[in-house]
């Protein structure tokens, strides 16, 4: 596996956990201290707030897992993919986005950088 696929697993490890200890662990092995998040929708920074922001989709979608869309692309220390939030009962997609990483020496992400391609209608 590739550093660039190892980051990508760590950060869905993360977006997936539902026990706040197993997310504040899957963030801190994800993120780099003071590393971020920002997307149309938030700005965040840090492990407590990246684990509150995760925390937060998780309430809005239950039931829902993140997963990766087709191959982690990466050079340097950068890298993007595509992911859509799945349904696990039917299997639908509601959301779905494309996000770049940059990564710390540590293989840890310092900075995420996330588009969102569909979303639900209100």
């Amino acid at each position: 596996m590739s550093q660039y696929e190892d980051a990508v697993g760590r950060y869905f490890t993360a977006w997936n956990a539902t026990d706040d200890e197993a997310r504040a662990a899957a963030v801190a092995a994800a993120w780099t201290e003071d590393g971020s998040y920002t997307d149309p929708l938030a700005d965040v920074s840090g492990h407590g707030d990246l684990a509150a922001a995760i925390g937060g989709v998780q309430q809005q979608f239950p039931g829902f897992e993140f997963r990766v869309v087709g191959a982690v692309d990466g050079h340097h220390d950068t890298a993007r993919f595509s992911w859509e939030l799945v349904s696990v009962a039917d299997g639908s997609a509601p959301v779905a986005g494309s996000d770049v990483i940059t990564l710390a020496p540590d293989g840890r992400i310092v900075g995420v950088y996330g588009f969102l391609d569909r979303v639900p209608s209100a």
